[in-house]
């Protein structure tokens, strides 16, 4: 079973101002990409979802939206500085946008990437150019980190694109330096509480970088360790004291390790594209508050599944994902055996017609959404006895880049982020 993460339950306890009909974070209030106890109409096909409305001026980027109090929080560049954003739901009108104080060079798909984590009145973001920042829900920078000039790392070729994770009164980033892999901040000063350097030993694949994934919180192996897939794989550092307890190579590659990764009970899942592929990672306890790692198998991204950065869904024990570097072939994999239930390019799966591109990926009411990078959104049941797809549609917003911002579902609403644009659609039941 999967464990709860701690993460939820900081933020039943301590945040008044964050509830059920939330979506605080990457990926959700379990940062797994479910949105818990939705109910959702399917049949898109035929009755396409209602448009309800549009909100403009979020800037240029591919960040997706966290959603608090009836506000969305997101980021986006303007005029070559990088704001954060809050949107009001109600009047569909920019509440504020306030830059960044780190500003720096352009990087590749220039635009924001970072989802903004709230808890409270707080929010903490990661600028692509490389920083981390702390704002008040009114738009008030409270404070800021350059990771060049605190941690000495170097510009990344497609941006920072880290969404930071809140742990209790800390924040956590991914600096990805050789002084400083991943650093652990007081959340209301900055002030630094410890940093992981980067291993010296970490095998040949990858880059000594940050990589561009955000990390979970989560307990394999009996300890309480932080998970991160970074430029030379994923890793686990243990959260009261920053000790790399492990780390596994084979999630690296040499361009982009992207996705977050997957855990359940005492297995990690990590993957990237770029031809590499996708390691399941046992780990068990091994005394005196560490672990030990056993590798349970390895995917090869050629010839079986690699995520590029549409991420990967978990649910009652399997994988739903899209495979292959800029495609989104819909795939089923047994989580804990690494086993094909259905598709991929060799099980003659491919991308839908008429879609293009990787496939972001979220999951609602015992189904995932593919939004594939054309644009286009396609809906399918989450179950391993095959694939169908339930009902699709053309968001009324597609401008031509690439649509890589993931969807949020929220209260009987899909929201789609088109560039500069919000879109709220209603896929409620009833």
């Amino acid at each position: 079973m999967t464990r709860p993460s701690f993460f939820a339950a900081l933020l039943l306890v301590t945040s008044g101002s964050v509830c059920r009909a939330d979506w605080p974070q990457w990926r959700g209030p379990e940062r797994d990409g479910k949105a818990v106890g939705e109910s959702m109409r399917v049949n898109w096909s035929e009755e396409p979802p209602e448009l309800l409305w549009t909100a403009e001026g979020l800037g240029d980027g591919y960040a997706s939206v966290a959603i608090v109090g009836g506000v969305a929080y997101t980021m986006g560049d303007f005029d070559g500085e990088q704001r954060v954003v809050a949107v009001d739901l109600a009047s569909r009108s920019v509440l504020w946008a306030t830059a960044l104080p780190v500003q720096g060079a352009d990087h590749g798909y220039p635009g924001s990437r970072c989802t903004p984590t709230v808890v409270g009145d707080r929010m903490y973001v990661v600028g692509s150019v490389g920083s981390v920042a702390c704002l008040t829900t009114d738009g008030e920078v409270v404070w800021s980190k350059s990771f060049a000039r605190e941690y000495g790392s170097e510009p990344q070729r497609w941006g920072y694109a880290e969404s930071p994770l809140v742990d209790g009164d800390a924040v956590l980033c991914t600096p990805g330096s050789s002084s400083a892999l991943i650093v652990k901040l007081d959340r209301e000063t900055g002030r630094e509480l410890w940093r992981t350097p980067f291993p010296a030993k970490t095998g040949p694949k990858g880059k000594d970088q940050a990589g561009y994934s955000s990390m979970i919180i989560a307990s394999p192996g009996g300890v309480r360790q932080y998970l991160q897939n970074t430029g030379r794989g994923v890793v686990g550092v243990r959260t009261e004291d920053g000790k790399l307890l492990w780390g596994s190579n084979e999630s690296a590659n040499r361009t982009a390790v992207i996705p977050t990764p997957l855990v359940d009970g005492d297995v990690v899942v990590a993957s990237s594209s770029y031809k590499n592929g996708t390691v399941a990672v046992r780990l068990s306890p091994s005394g005196d508050d560490a672990v030990r790692a056993e590798q349970v198998y390895f995917l090869d991204g050629k010839t079986t599944f690699e995520n590029h950065h549409g991420q990967m869904i978990l649910h009652e024990g399997y994988i739903y994902a899209g495979h292959a570097q800029n495609n989104g072939f819909p795939m089923c994999i047994e989580f804990a055996t690494g086993r094909i239930a259905w598709g991929g390019r060799k099980n003659k799966l491919r991308n839908p017609a008429g879609t293009k591109g990787s496939a972001a990926v979220t999951f609602a009411d015992g189904h995932v959404i593919w939004r594939y990078q054309s644009g286009d959104v396609v809906v399918t049941p989450a179950t391993p006895d095959g694939y169908k797809i339930a009902g699709r549609f053309t968001p009324a917003v597609v401008d031509g880049k690439p649509s890589w911002a993931h969807p949020v579902v929220l209260d009987g609403k899909l929201y789609l982020r088109e560039n500069g644009v919000l879109m709220c659609y209603d896929v409620s039941d009833s």
